[in-house]
């Protein structure tokens, strides 16, 4: 079993032979950007490059962000303690391409590092493409629904709606399609009782998404339009602890090695036992 450091620095090491500058964290919490208090992605210190308003030094960018989901658009807070693999504090792995690769490489790299050098099991995985949205004017992800098409049969590539499917950082700022990843990891008896397509985006909490890459092409402006941006940007964002949960063979992220020295601390601490 791989543990939790293993399983990051697989990542890092997957994307440095792949061109990648791995970065350091950023601060949580932001300093120049009055849009936002905290680092709730793993795109927020690459924002003025997304922007266009600073030069791109490294075409391909990967590293581990921690983030902090307590207010604002992406909000975790009410989730925290009602379930299994929501978290206030988390750390997001992310994979960037600044005008550099676009959809189908990114999609390319994602099925290679889980299905190929993770080796998760390829029948228990699902991804979601953006339907479109014709008040927008924006049409349903085909492209990327077609180099999906190359590692998963059709039904497992779903129509996702524009909550689920077009992130946003905030009412303002970078966006774009994406496409979720999403797992199963419920045991296969309850796996042959229900079809893991049923559930995927239900809130179940053995089904759950750990990948999103995110298809960067626009910037929604201040009156609600969206206009190109400068350079195709490639965002993606993978839940670490879910993975870890995944990887581990675990059915909750406070299971993994992430928390359990945490959690084996506090007992002794406290002299109570830790208890779901």
């Amino acid at each position: 079993m791989m543990t939790s450091k293993e399983i990051r620095e697989s990542f890092k090491d997957f994307f440095a032979n792949r061109g990648h500058q791995i970065v350091p964290s950023a601060p949580m919490v932001i300093k120049d950007d009055p849009t936002l208090m905290f680092t709730n992605a793993g795109m927020n210190q690459f924002k003025n490059i997304i922007l266009g308003n600073d030069a791109i030094k490294y075409p391909r960018i990967a590293d581990s962000q921690k983030c902090l989901r307590v207010s604002g658009k992406h909000n975790d807070l009410e989730e925290v303690g009602r379930d299994t693999y929501h978290h206030t504090m988390f750390e997001m792995l992310g994979n960037w391409s600044f005008g550099d690769y676009f959809k189908k490489e990114a999609i390319e790299y994602a099925w290679e590092f889980l299905a190929e050098v993770l080796k998760l099991d390829k029948n228990r995985l699902y991804v979601t493409v953006f339907e479109g949205s014709p008040a927008e004017n924006l049409e349903r992800d085909d492209e990327a629904a077609g180099y999906w098409a190359k590692y998963l049969p059709e039904n497992r590539i779903i129509n996702g709606n524009k909550h689920d499917n077009f992130w946003e950082m905030g009412d303002t700022g970078p966006c774009g399609p994406c496409s979720e990843i999403h797992i199963d990891i419920r045991p296969e008896s309850e796996r042959q009782r229900v079809d893991g397509l049923s559930l995927v985006n239900q809130s179940h909490p053995q089904v759950i998404e750990i990948w999103n890459l995110v298809f960067m092409q626009y910037n929604r402006k201040a009156d609600g339009s969206l206009e190109p941006l400068p350079n195709r940007v490639i965002d993606t964002g993978m839940g670490f602890e879910r993975l870890c949960m995944a990887m581990q063979g675990k059915t909750s992220n406070y299971d993994t090695d992430v928390f359990t020295p945490i959690i084996k601390e506090i007992e002794k601490i406290t002299g109570e036992k830790y208890a779901v």
